[in-house]
């Protein structure tokens, strides 16, 4: 397979965030869902969604009233600051992106501003020659396909030539989508059990669970 260039999600493969932000959401939604283990159960497998459409369809399933936009900007103010101030890189990511020998780029639902902040923070931006794309520039988040296609248009890439690194659901469609190559990253704390199955039933060639293991299946990739 002729393999020419990774794009990586953000939160949850690079940036450890994801249970950050889960919790985060959990204790701002909690006084008006109740229970924390359901709520918890609930935005679990929305995670990858833009936050609106998470909080929403937590509410919908809760048959909660929705949230004004007012109250949704307040949230996401609340659940970005303390992703920003506690959010680490992903263990092992540095060192292999490092032994990785391809052009590389991000793609992430999250704004701009907020992406390249938190690669700067965390020394990883160095590591994405290939540039940065995010749903805000992209104008449609995943699931669609935009930001991933725009992220290979930007490198001079071929959709199905690039791999793909996702920790979500939401991610993994709108790669597989676009017409990449998949690999399922289960090593976040926010992923639960089941998670390498629903990864792979959504489209992911291959899941792995640390990030020590990336060089070699990229490797496999390129040479399969």
């Amino acid at each position: 397979m002729t393999i020419t260039h990774l794009i990586s999600d953000c939160d949850g493969v690079l940036i450890d965030s994801e249970a950050i932000a889960l919790q985060a959401l959990a204790d701002f939604l909690l006084p008006i869902a109740g229970e924390r283990d359901r709520l918890l159960s609930l935005i679990r497998p929305r995670l990858g969604l833009k936050l609106e459409a998470l909080v929403l369809g937590v509410c919908a399933e809760l048959h909660l009233p929705e949230p004004s936009v007012a109250d949704l900007a307040v949230m996401r103010g609340l659940v970005e600051a303390e992703c920003d101030r506690k959010a680490q890189p992903v263990p092992g990511v540095h060192a292999a992106l490092e032994a990785i020998a391809l052009p590389k780029a991000v793609a992430s639902n999250s704004r701009m501003m907020r992406v390249q902040g938190l690669l700067e923070r965390t020394g990883l931006i160095s590591l994405f020659a290939g540039g940065l794309y995010t749903a805000d520039i992209a104008g449609r988040p995943k699931p669609d396909p935009a930001v991933y296609l725009m992220a290979a248009a930007g490198m001079g890439a071929r959709a199905a030539n690039c791999i793909v690194i996702e920790d979500s659901i939401t991610g993994v469609h709108a790669a597989v989508a676009a017409g990449t190559n998949v690999l399922g990253f289960t090593g976040g704390p926010h992923s639960p059990p089941d998670q390498a199955e629903r990864l792979r039933a959504a489209g992911a060639r291959l899941v792995f669970g640390s990030m020590d293991e990336l060089p070699a299946l990229v490797e496999a990739l390129r040479a399969g």
